[in-house]
């Protein structure tokens, strides 16, 4: 039997134990990257393929006819034909949860730097500005204490639970948004309350059809102007133009993204443009924790050993 790993380089695999991924199938085939062109001719005689961000389509799995089974490394399978899929009666299996607490660990860190300002701090240290300070600190960025703050998470599963405990542990309130399906939970806050009190906002929500370019700009225009906007979920999950725009004309007073709706972006991207400096961004990297990444080969190899040994 043999099995396809079309895009190692978003695993790093030199760094993790991949003994049980070495056994799980009788011989493998290890790409760090596959280009559109190339993944016809990789998968042809392959019996599992796994892959993290490379599409397969209709045409693609209908001319794999070895295809047993089709591995995501990630949760998301938006890149995968289900239908086509389905039709020939191939399973697609994700791995949920790994990420476990490395998002929750990041989601923290964007917080606390949109309210401490340490990395703007931080640049002004080693450019010299505190070397020149007539002072012995420097007060040129606002700080605010979290503490007594409200923490508003849209998106309560898992990840969005831990966040809150985060919060909760320096002593902000908590407010979860109420459900986008409709389904009735106690403890749930209104969206448009929870944006009108909120001093920081976090999104751990699925993109879906609700959801999609949920932060727009009635979203952004209904925060207060001294809140933050976190995004460690899915990057369309935000109207990129409207919070720019929402950024520089000081409608909220900052946000912090590890997301964009095209990965790796356009080196012309709205978000790029280098002047917006209440804006941190970091390159989806929320989960690459060599635990999270461990986790994640792990499911695969769960996944693959639960299909073909029941």
């Amino acid at each position: 039997m043999r099995g396809v790993f079309l895009d190692t380089l978003t695993m790093k695999l030199e760094e993790l134990d991949t003994s049980a991924l070495e056994h799980a199938v009788d011989h493998w085939d290890f790409f760090e990257t596959t280009s559109p062109r190339q993944t016809a001719e990789r998968i042809t005689n392959a019996d599992v393929v796994i892959t993290n961000k490379v599409v397969l389509d209709r045409a693609l799995i209908d001319n794999a006819p070895n295809l047993k089974l089709i591995c995501v490394c990630a949760t998301g399978t938006n890149n995968i034909d289900l239908d086509a899929a389905a039709e020939k009666n191939i399973p697609v299996k994700n791995v949920a949860g790994y990420t476990g607490s490395s998002l929750a660990q990041h989601t923290l860190a964007l917080m606390l730097a949109l309210a401490t300002r340490w990395h703007q701090y931080n640049d002004d240290v080693q450019q010299g500005r505190w070397s020149q300070s007539p002072i012995f600190c420097r007060l040129d960025y606002p700080v605010i204490e979290l503490a007594g703050k409200t923490l508003g998470i849209i998106g309560y599963g898992d990840l969005g639970q831990k966040v809150a405990r985060l919060g909760e542990a320096l002593g902000m309130e908590i407010l979860v948004a109420a459900s986008f399906t409709g389904e009735k939970k106690p403890g749930r806050t209104p969206l448009e309350t929870l944006l009108a009190e909120s001093d920081v906002v976090s999104l751990h929500c699925p993109l879906t059809e609700q959801t999609d370019r949920l932060v727009n700009r009635d979203f952004l225009a209904a925060m207060k102007d001294s809140a933050f906007l976190i995004n460690t979920a899915r990057g369309g999950l935000v109207d990129e133009p409207a919070l720019v725009t929402a950024l520089k004309e000081h409608q909220i007073a900052g946000a912090a993204l590890d997301v964009l709706s095209v990965e790796p972006p356009p080196q012309d991207h709205p978000l790029l443009t280098g002047n917006i400096p209440n804006l941190i961004l970091t390159p989806h990297c929320a989960w690459v924790s060599r635990e999270s990444r461990q986790r994640l080969l792990d499911g695969v190899v769960g996944n693959i050993n639960r299909h073909f040994q029941p």
